[in-house]
């Protein structure tokens, strides 16, 4: 097959870090084993990277060239880390269209890659060549009975955030611009299709996330039943509803059974104080346990030593999810468009959206099924590392990519 030069605007690209910044990383190293990529990436990530390419060797690297590019300081000045971040990008992504064309580069197709949002548009179409966008999606609005606990500024926030994303949908030209240009949109989840009212034709649906594969175990039996949830400590990850459902699986078990029991949140934010409240209401602190942000090799250890991944989140993606998977860790979460989509029943539970205490009740019903039943568990664990090494390796996406590109 005939080698593609492949120009990617890739707004986050950091080797060091995961999330958004990971995955920009990824990506184009994917992009680079079948075909050359020029990235194009912000002038703060350019430390890093070539910290990252003096340091690892790799031919696959000699695919790559990164190009950095920003807005001059008097475009910028008011930016303040996440603060002005989605008005910055789109000026960023704007202005990039002329960065490109002064640089007289050979390209035969152009690639949106991130930002991954499926309400802001991209501009690469002006560069009159195959246009690829995505994956691209977004986070689903949060049911208000899920919202109960937290202060009424949250509802308001999502509430807002939903009615800025439906005038993009609706009423933004430059979306629609992109929508028709677009030869091929890469849509993460369900809901992606349906918002941008798009034809079959041209879309395809995947999960956009992945992570590498850190484990080095086997699938086997564990002496203690840990359950663990990853995650910042805002409404949209239900950590709420992981620490009741928990306590609420705590409370039919024998002292003997509880002592083998443990649930482990690790993470930071916001709300971690009303999650403690909580903890310490039902005393359950000898049962759950907050660790802050780790280092990722801890992390990975921590995955490794627990049994079940409990993550009733709302998101529309979910990082973690794979990361679990990897580790042939069953996940119990919601039945939405974000981990309830990227799951099966063989390797875990979807709970459908209940009422606040209907939901409780059923995550807890899926732990009780895990903890007695050894045999589903052990099968359980076997089918999560199986669907891990099927869809979310990065080498996946990277074959994905490659097909993509490849039909254009």
């Amino acid at each position: 097959m005939q080698t593609k030069t492949i120009l990617a605007s890739c707004y986050a690209v950091n080797p060091y870090k995961g999330s958004e910044d990971g995955m920009g990383w990824n990506f184009v190293y994917q992009i680079a084993k079948f075909n050359k990529v020029i990235a194009i990436t912000r002038e703060n990530n350019q430390p890093a990277i070539e910290k990252y390419l003096s340091e690892n060797q790799d031919e696959v690297h000699q695919n790559i060239q990164f190009l950095y590019y920003d807005l001059p300081y008097w475009m910028r000045f008011w930016k303040k880390g996440n603060r002005g971040a989605m008005l910055y990008y789109l000026l960023w992504q704007y202005g990039i269209v002329n960065f490109i064309k002064k640089q007289n580069l050979a390209f035969d197709i152009v690639h949106n890659v991130n930002f991954h949002n499926d309400w802001t548009p991209s501009f690469l179409w002006k560069l009159k060549k195959p246009l690829i966008w995505g994956p691209v999606g977004h986070h689903p609005l949060i049911p208000k009975q899920y919202l109960k606990l937290y202060s009424n500024k949250y509802w308001w926030m999502d509430r807002l955030t939903w009615l800025v994303k439906n005038l993009f949908w609706k009423f933004s030209f430059a979306l629609q611009k992109t929508k028709t240009q677009a030869n091929h949109i890469w849509c993460m989840n369900s809901s992606v299709p349906s918002v941008l009212n798009v034809n079959e034709s041209k879309y395809s649906l995947f999960p956009s996330v992945a992570t590498a594969d850190y484990f080095s175990g086997s699938i086997a039996q564990k002496q203690r039943f840990t359950v663990i949830s990853v995650g910042r400590f805002v409404p949209l990850k239900g950590f709420d509803l992981t620490i009741l459902s928990f306590i609420q699986f705590l409370e039919n078990l024998t002292p003997e059974e509880k002592s083998n029991c443990k649930l482990l949140l690790v993470g930071s934010g916001p709300e971690k104080e009303l999650y403690k409240k909580i903890i310490s209401e039902h005393q359950a602190e000898s049962f759950i346990e907050i660790i802050e942000w780790i280092d990722r090799v801890e992390l990975m250890k921590k995955y490794e030593e627990s049994s079940v991944f409990l993550f009733p989140s709302h998101e529309g993606a979910g990082m973690v999810v794979p990361e679990a998977l990897s580790f042939g860790l069953p996940v119990i979460c919601l039945d939405n468009e974000g981990p309830g989509e990227f799951i099966t029943s063989k390797c875990g539970f979807a709970i459908p959206k209940l009422g606040y205490n209907n939901t409780v009740t059923e995550l807890k019903k899926a732990l009780e099924k895990l903890f007695y039943n050894k045999a589903l568990l052990l099968e359980m664990q076997k089918e999560a590392r199986e669907l891990y090494l099927e869809k979310f390796t990065w080498d996946s996406r990277g074959r994905k990519l490659n097909e993509i590109y490849s039909q254009l």
